[in-house]
């Protein structure tokens, strides 16, 4: 907010520019050094950066520091995730897509249907499921291991409205039912931001629908591009 002040931008109430910045957490203290907490000075650099000269990267960064998957049965058996990105154009019209993933369930590519990340065997050489796994038990969980968001921004350059883009973050949850199983559990903080950036012309359900696809692509980088870390195998290192 204070960088975004000192540039001049934000709501302008008369009196002055307020930045209105949307937050949203990734829970990831269970990964690496449990009492590191991002500060005002680290929130000011990344947004200079940012505008000033943008470092983007696929993988363990960001967001993507902490990213894990797969973790109903603990921290021993999930794998590492990451930040992950996609982008499509049709003419005027782009879409594009940032998530981070650190879900409870596990990844799958949701064209071919393989898992590609997620609960590992408890020697850790292949897959379990999930879903399988949380149903050996039916008893009522109380205290369910709930250290998992996966946060993504959907972004387009055609012009929408306030209520128009909450629809579209809506279609692209769909991005996320195809990708991550199960989703959108009381343990897991799934949420979609949806940003317009432009004023090109186009049809809210497509701009919806193809989001969805985008997303499910950047889930898709996001997994393949994260490496192994902190003791947690990637998808690109299983095999090793």
């Amino acid at each position: 907010m204070k960088y975004l002040e000192e540039k001049d931008i934000g709501y302008d109430t008369g009196v002055a520019k307020v930045p209105l910045v949307a937050q949203s957490d990734l829970f990831d203290l269970s990964v690496g050094d449990g009492s590191v907490r991002p500060d005002a000075d680290m929130g000011y650099e990344a947004a200079r950066i940012a505008m000033e000269s943008p470092n983007y990267k696929d993988g363990n960064y960001g967001a993507g520091c902490g990213a894990t998957v797969g973790k109903i049965a603990g921290m021993d058996t999930c794998m590492k995730a990451g930040i992950g990105s996609y982008a499509i154009r049709i003419g005027d019209l782009k879409i594009g897509a940032v998530v981070a993933v650190n879900a409870l369930g596990d990844i799958y590519d949701w064209n071919t249907g393989k898992k590609i990340a997620g609960l590992l065997t408890e020697d850790g050489k292949g897959f379990r499921d999930t879903l399988e796994y949380m149903a050996m038990d039916t008893a009522v969980k109380d205290n369910k291991f709930t250290g998992n968001t996966t946060l993504g921004v959907v972004m387009t350059n055609a012009s929408f409205s306030k209520s128009q883009l909450c629809k579209i973050a809506g279609m692209t949850h769909d991005g996320y039912a195809r990708s991550i199983r199960p989703v959108h559990t009381t343990a897991d903080g799934d949420s979609i931001y949806a940003v317009s950036v432009g004023n090109v012309e186009a049809d809210q359900d497509l701009v919806g629908s193809l989001s969805a696809v985008v997303m499910s692509e950047a889930i898709k980088r996001a997994v393949y591009s994260a490496d192994s870390a902190y003791g947690f195998k990637s998808a690109k290192n299983l095999k090793n």
